[in-house]
């Protein structure tokens, strides 16, 4: 049976949604979309996916590890080389918090919105 349903877009609420594309144009070599702009920026992948920021100006940042601000959305990305991604990942702009719960395949990294991340060691 075919699909019911192909995801074409995930769209993160936050307060500067070009600073968060930029940065994870940055981290990901993905292409701003044509019409982004102050209230929406996009990175598209080739297959058409795209991620999208959208301002939101009551946008608060997720707190780690408690829950008074919940995460609602949580992104992981595989790389090869832990140590090299997060070093090249915090020149941009990420955050690095205290907590990290997930020993040696995975780190907890925030983007510019505070909204957490994590690279993991690619299997």
């Amino acid at each position: 049976m075919p699909p019911l349903m192909t995801l074409t877009a995930i769209t993160l609420d936050c307060p500067d949604p070009l600073a968060p594309a930029e940065f994870y144009r940055q981290a990901t070599g993905l292409e701003p979309h044509p019409r982004s702009h102050a209230d929406f920026a996009g990175l598209r992948r080739e297959d058409g996916l795209l991620i999208g920021f959208r301002r939101v100006d009551d946008h608060r940042a997720p707190r780690r590890p408690g829950q008074s601000v919940p995460r609602r959305l949580h992104l992981c990305f595989a790389v090869d080389d832990l140590d090299e991604a997060e070093a090249r990942l915090l020149e941009p702009g990420a955050g690095k918090p205290d907590h990290q719960p997930h020993g040696d395949r995975r780190r907890v990294l925030t983007d510019p919105a505070g909204r957490p991340f994590c690279p993991t060691v690619r299997s």
